[in-house]
């Protein structure tokens, strides 16, 4: 069921939303070589919980970390642990923060260094993929209008959309209905409507759009090895637009 949220739930969303804007740029420092995914949670789920709020992610089925730490071949999920950054890797580090019973989601690719112009590339358009699909929020669209901007984009680039996976609803839980997929067809899917919360995701490769998951039933990967890269934003319809509750903050 969609759900359309009060004025009060949409203030707890941009309060959740912030700390989440904020704990992404207080890590992006920290991401450096040498530093472990392991050592970039324990950073994250300190500030989360130094603001007295959650990190939704850790528990969830079973989830063992505060954020997901996917480097260079992994799309998602990618459990943080010994693995030492290196230059040249890129690293999305997604995280969910829950304020006072609301949450906030986005994810951000991060270059480690000096990266090579291939992974240059999938960051800048794996980004601009993913305001294609915000510019079509608005009341009286379709989440296939969004779906549908992804795709033409990442195609239009050469980048492989990663179908298996999708953007969702938010609210009082990480995820709700409706459904973002990253392709689909204009005019199709659940109408936008003032008060609806998305994630909207691009999940884009530099190679083929095909993935597997690990034995740790978590991380997915490219299934020929190629790097990917994975923007996220949780996004209000607003009377006549939209609105960014995750907004990116310059350093």
């Amino acid at each position: 069921m969609i759900t359309i949220k009060s004025e009060r739930e949409i203030e707890l969303m941009r309060q959740a939303g912030m700390l989440v804007s904020l704990m992404h740029k207080f890590i992006k420092p920290y991401i450096k070589a040498g530093i472990t995914t392991k050592e970039l949670d324990k950073l994250c789920e300190d500030f989360i919980i130094s603001h007295d709020a959650v990190p939704t992610e850790k528990g969830y089925e079973g989830y063992p970390a505060s954020i997901c730490a996917s480097v260079n071949d992994t799309v998602v999920h990618g459990i943080p642990n010994n693995y030492k950054l290196k230059d040249g890797d890129i690293i999305t580090i997604d995280v969910v923060i829950g304020y006072k019973g609301y949450q906030g989601d986005a994810a951000w690719t991060y270059a480690v260094g000096s990266i090579d112009d291939d992974k240059k590339y999938l960051m800048e358009h794996t980004e601009k993929a993913l305001y294609e699909g915000i510019n079509m929020v608005r009341p009286g669209n379709r989440i296939g209008d969004i779906s549908n901007a992804v795709y033409e984009y990442a195609t239009k680039h050469h980048l492989g959309v990663v179908r298996e996976l999708c953007g969702h609803g938010i609210g009082s839980q990480m995820h709700e209905d409706p459904d973002v997929p990253n392709f689909g067809n204009k005019g199709t899917g659940p109408l936008l409507k003032e008060g609806m919360c998305i994630c909207i995701e691009p999940m884009l490769t530099f190679g083929e759009r095909y993935v597997y998951m690990m034995d740790d039933d978590w991380t997915i990967k490219t299934d020929d090895g190629s790097p990917a890269a994975h923007y996220e934003h949780t996004v209000l319809v607003t009377k006549d637009g939209y609105e960014i509750l995750t907004p990116r903050l310059e350093d």
